[in-house]
């Protein structure tokens, strides 16, 4: 058996990236994905993507150092440089990234620009891809090997990464159990094309009804987040551009110029965190292992500080697969993905409420923070850098 053979179970961001730090490592690596694509392709295309990611300053250090970023470089990025964060005629909370001296925030990236920008250093690290639709029969382990069943089709390595998403074969097939629960509310993303020069600033407005968030993509384009009731955003799956516009127009601030919708779509919330992250030789990174409400879009980034605290027990291990050493990785992040899961949570439920101690609670908070310098300072850190030091 090669020494050090891994094989990836899922290559959207998350599962790339970790293919190629592993890769860079030395270890040999394969990556299972249901459907292959064409990186050239997608990176060259004029078709927008409505899925975009707030990335932050720590996933932009990992995605240079596997050799992403300057391909996103050369496609569409948007750096932003302020954060927002307010009730409609109350106070706000300002986030800028002068207050701690550093040129912007992060950046609002497509997620398939990301993907394909990763799948593009798979050949220089000779990271095979096979295509693998059909489902997961059954995961065989013995005391030095993994091997996955995909019908007639094996695959046997030293250890397996699922990178497989929020409703993860892997983890069902391995019987890691998850604790979480599907939020009442439904999100709706919209693509717009924006009549106005590039914005750096990104905002979320809290109302009665769910937050209201605006994402500004590289000029002209924006991403508009809309929360609210699932029955409500539902009956605008069918509406056409114009129609949604109203709506949009309606219900959100008065945006920096006038605006067509592009693109829509409608999806559940949920939180799950697994019960434990790994099962013998199998273990869970990225949305396989958490997924947290995406209200400041730091799902993504997460997945990312997954695939660093992996990489970095792995790479003095003699026996990869090791329980023991795949419990190492469990420690050093179950904690700060539950605080990041629990601080957006109270975000999303505390500023959702109109109870009248709770609003006047809000108000004091956000006055508060907001002329806080060292503490709101302390909190745009580890927002875009995922460390609490």
């Amino acid at each position: 058996m090669t020494k050090n053979k891994v094989i990836v179970v899922g290559a959207g961001m998350v599962g790339a990236a970790m293919a190629i730090k592993l890769a860079q490592q030395g270890k040999a690596v394969r990556i299972i994905e249901k459907k292959l694509i064409n990186p050239q392709q997608v990176l060259s295309s004029d078709q927008v993507d409505i899925r975009v990611s707030a990335i932050n300053r720590f996933s932009e250090k990992l995605l240079d150092e596997l050799g992403a970023m300057p391909l996103l470089k050369q496609s569409r990025l948007a750096p932003y440089q302020q954060l927002e964060a307010f009730e409609r005629g109350g106070d706000n909370l300002l986030f800028d990234c002068a207050d701690i001296n550093t040129t912007h925030l992060g950046h609002l990236i497509e997620n398939n620009l990301i993907q394909a920008s990763l799948w593009q250093q798979f050949e220089q690290y000779n990271i095979g891809v096979i295509e693998q639709a059909a489902p997961i029969t059954s995961i065989e382990q013995t005391s030095d090997a993994i091997t996955l069943v995909y019908g007639e089709q094996t695959y046997t390595a030293d250890l397996v990464i699922a990178a497989d998403g929020g409703q993860s074969q892997l983890r069902a097939k391995a019987n890691i159990g998850i604790t979480g629960w599907q939020y009442q509310q439904h999100c709706m993303g919209v693509l717009i094309k924006l009549d106005a020069p590039q914005q750096v600033k990104t905002w979320q407005q809290f109302t009665p009804t769910g937050p209201l968030a605006f994402l500004p993509m590289q000029a002209p384009y924006a991403n508009l987040i809309w929360y609210d009731d699932a029955n409500t955003l539902q009956s605008f799956k069918g509406l056409n551009p114009l129609q949604l516009k109203t709506h949009i127009v309606k219900k959100f601030p008065e945006l920096a110029g006038d605006f067509t919708v592009l693109k829509h779509a409608v999806f559940p919330l949920a939180r799950q965190h697994a019960n434990k992250y790994s099962q013998g030789r199998l273990v869970l990174v990225g949305d396989a292992a958490h997924t947290i409400n995406p209200l400041a879009g730091q799902g993504v980034n997460l997945g990312f500080q997954d695939v660093v605290a992996l990489a970095q027990v792995l790479l003095s291990a003699d026996d990869i697969g090791c329980p023991l050493k795949l419990n190492e990785y469990e420690k050093s992040r179950r904690k700060a993905n539950l605080l990041m899961m629990s601080m957006m949570d109270a975000c999303y439920f505390g500023f959702s409420n109109q109870i009248a101690p709770l609003k006047w609670a809000r108000s004091q908070f956000l006055k508060i923070a907001n002329n806080t310098g060292p503490v709101k300072n302390w909190v745009l850190k580890y927002a875009i850098s995922g460390e609490l030091n």
